[in-house]
């Protein structure tokens, strides 16, 4: 038995004509397989752009927000910088003016008594200064009696903390000591815990401790 397959005929395309010359109307739709290429490649680059666009957007932004912090991380090195600096000038201010201090708190003369009294209050203040003004009243009379000399001289000095208008100071001081009742003078080595504030642009001793 024999099977007849039907084929469907060919879908043949319409293409509007003018009557009078039968060519294609001149505003006939042709199909044109360049057109339809074209239009494709159209939508697949469009998200590409889109993408690019985007991509570049990121990158600015990411660009900007290195800059801002950047910059921010900047500033803020440089104020610690400046901060640091201005302690390391203070603390070597103070740590000068102690062992002067230091000198002058382990140089008395009876001879001199009342001027280095007057020397080391000038360099004192807060409790220290009033601890020392109360004491000197006592010492005086014992220190002239005996014709008492003393001279300091700084050995070691170093710097234990700083900040800006508060410095303490480590001093090593021998202080060579001389009266009527030692034909020899002796040597008194000190260690001394000095703390030095800042006042009116001047480092003066607030506390001193001696170890």
């Amino acid at each position: 038995m024999t099977r007849s397959t039907t084929q469907a005929p060919p879908t043949e395309r319409t293409v509007d004509t003018d009557p009078a010359t039968g060519e294609p109307a001149a505003d006939a739709a042709l199909p044109d397989a360049d057109t339809e290429m074209t239009a494709a490649e159209v939508d697949s680059a469009g998200p590409g752009r889109s993408g690019r666009r985007l991509r570049n957007r990121l990158l600015s932004g990411a660009v900007v927000v290195a800059l801002v912090l950047t910059s921010g991380l900047s500033a803020i090195l440089g104020w610690q910088w400046l901060d640091r600096r201005a302690i390391d000038g203070a603390a070597q201010a103070a740590l000068a003016a102690a062992q002067q201090y230091a000198v002058t708190l382990t140089s008395i003369d009876a001879a001199r008594i009342d001027a280095d009294f007057a020397a080391i209050d000038a360099g004192a203040t807060g409790e220290f200064k009033k601890m020392y003004a109360e004491s000197a009243q006592n010492l005086r009379p014992l220190l002239v009696e005996a014709r008492s000399v003393s001279k300091g001289r700084v050995t070691a000095a170093s710097i234990r903390s700083a900040s800006r208008d508060r410095v303490v100071i480590m001093l090593f001081v021998d202080a060579e000591v001389g009266n009527t009742t030692t034909a020899v003078p002796r040597i008194d080595r000190n260690r001394i815990i000095m703390t030095m504030y800042e006042v009116d642009g001047r480092w003066l001793a607030g506390e001193v401790e001696l170890l």
